[in-house]
């Protein structure tokens, strides 16, 4: 197999060292490590679409030299940030894993939570005194506590990324380290639930100021037009104290540059690779969601961003072969979720869309409730809205006494009225009271007993819930549709165009290291990528 430049050579290097057909187990460490990259934000058509602008090294190392899987879909209706890197790294979907949203109503706080926000936790690695973070709503483990647990220890396990979300649902409950970074500042950071304090290398990386060498830059795409830049507001802006480093430098390139400048330093200084059991390493790059959200999967930006990631990938999987070698690493890569083309660009070629806000729809709603409920004096019978997911007021509807499925159905009628195609309640999704078709199934799969009385919308297609840009958490394969790939010793190289689903992810690696499956993991594993088993020399079989 055919390696790019001067990682042909180190990986033939490491073949050398390591036996080819040794069989693959995490015990014996072979691979050495495994690399999880996860896209935030990135559809599964901007491979082919970009295809022939990429260069060797980056997406083809994956899509040329790897088994690559063209027709991935997630199997659910809620595609967002936390339940995607809790799905992919479970081996499950909602009504297995817990996740159904970045955040979610807490009747009893009276506000949205975080999917990882933890009372019992604080965040180590700046001063100020806030909640931390932990994996603690989630109702499976993962493939890295999985490897924890079948080398008692042995493996070390880190997610990093710039939210806390995606790192600490990737790392899991087993994990060595969640890194993420403050938005303000954009210093690494984690929870009191991992360590007390920040390893001393990571200290030195933020004391290094390596966050500011991406400030006051300009980006520009391969035609040397300017695209955005990073330079912060002067410190007389009206806003400038409303601006902090996730928006600024997070919704370029740089951003990834950072992040994969963290990683080096993780891989280098905590050893990865190098012990007796295998690694396990996730890399959530989250520059392309918050690019996207602002500008669409269409624009000329995210085009450029998508060729940068190309080349930066080209350069962290050479630092790999230098490191490690790569036969002894096993990559993969997906996303967490696509997205909708912005209902602007569907309106250019005549298809029908638009931009919503939620706070409008939940006026509405709340208008229709307290006409049919109360007379028509105003009340709150929703609290919150993140289209097309709705929380309701529990307490309005229980002075009332009106039951939950009651509730749920009366909310569900009036999303209807203001534009949606359906809706399904909590309570039918926790009696799986659902049709028997992929729609019903996808639906299904989205069911999470957290948070309190809800209703999950249908929307339309192209109609999405922000005022400007556009988002994802649909059921529409705009969304659900992502890469899925794979290169390592023991994938065979080609596309591979038949069914597959993100949950396969985590149960294919379990499956070739030899270890259990996380416990609610619903995939299947990938046999027609993998290479034949060979028989050990003497054996008549």
């Amino acid at each position: 197999m055919k390696l790019p430049g001067r990682m042909a050579v180190l990986g033939l290097l490491a073949g050398f060292c390591l036996p080819r057909l040794a069989p693959a187990s995490a015990y014996n460490g072979r691979p050495k490590l495994i690399v999880i990259v996860v896209i935030d934000q990135f559809r599964g058509d901007y491979l082919e679409r970009y295809r022939d602008e990429f260069g060797e090294g980056g997406f083809r190392l994956l899509i040329d030299h790897g088994a690559n899987f063209s027709g991935c879909n997630y199997n659910y209706a809620n595609p967002s940030t936390a339940p995607g890197h809790a799905t992919l790294l479970t081996g499950a979907y909602t009504d297995g894993h817990g996740i159904q949203a970045n955040q979610w109503w807490d009747p009893q706080k009276k506000r949205r939570v975080s999917s990882v926000e933890d009372d019992a936790t604080k965040l180590v690695g700046i001063p100020a005194d806030r909640v931390g973070a932990s994996p603690h709503n989630l109702l499976s483990d993962t493939l890295g506590d999985e490897l924890k647990l079948a080398t008692q220890g042995k493996s070390r396990v880190f997610g990093i990324s710039l939210k806390d979300r995606a790192s600490v649902l990737a790392a899991g409950y087993a994990g060595d380290g969640a890194y993420w970074i403050d938005s303000k500042t954009g210093a690494w950071i984690t929870s009191t639930y991992y360590r007390s304090d920040l390893p001393k290398w990571a200290e030195e990386f933020n004391r290094s100021k390596g966050r500011e060498k991406y400030l006051n830059r300009e980006w520009k795409d391969g035609n040397g037009r300017l695209l955005r830049t990073t330079d912060p507001p002067a410190p007389k802006a009206k806003d400038a104290d409303d601006v902090d480093y996730f928006e600024l430098v997070g919704a370029t390139p740089f951003a990834n540059d950072y992040e994969f400048d963290f990683a080096r330093e993780l891989v280098t200084h905590e050893k990865l690779g190098d012990g007796a059991a295998t690694d396990l390493l996730v890399v959530s790059l989250s520059a392309n969601d918050i690019l996207g959200h602002k500008v669409g999967p269409d624009s000329p930006e995210m085009h450029a961003m998508a060729l940068a990631l190309d080349r930066q990938l080209t350069d962290f999987f050479d630092f790999l072969g230098h490191q490690i070698g790569l036969a002894n690493v096993w990559i993969a890569l997906s996303a967490d979720h696509g997205v909708s083309p912005a209902p602007p660009a569907a309106a250019r070629v005549h298809i029908p869309g638009a931009n919503l806000q939620p706070k409008d729809l939940r006026v509405q709603v709340n208008h229709i409730l307290s006409a049919q409920l109360s007379a028509g004096h105003p009340a709150e019978y929703v609290r919150d809205f993140d289209y097309p997911l709705i929380w309701l007021n529990e307490d309005v509807f229980g002075r009332a006494r009106i039951k939950e499925i009651d509730a749920e159905h009366d909310v569900g009628e009036a999303l209807k009225q203001v534009g949606l195609r359906g809706y399904y309640t909590r309570s039918q999704l926790a009696k799986n009271e659902l049709p028997q078709s992929e729609a019903g199934s996808r639906y299904a799969h989205s069911y999470s007993p957290l948070g309190g009385w809800y209703v999950l919308g249908v929307p339309k297609p192209f109609f999405v819930g922000v005022g400007s840009g556009t988002d994802h958490a649909s059921p529409y394969t705009y969304d659900t549709h992502v890469p899925l790939a794979f290169y390592g010793v023991p994938f065979q190289p080609g596309t591979y165009r038949g069914h597959s689903e993100p949950v396969d992810l985590a149960v294919t690696l379990a499956s070739l290291l030899g270890i259990n499956a996380p416990t609610q993991a619903s995939g299947r594993v990938l046999t027609e990528a993998l290479v034949p088993a060979r028989a050990p020399q003497g054996d008549p079989r």
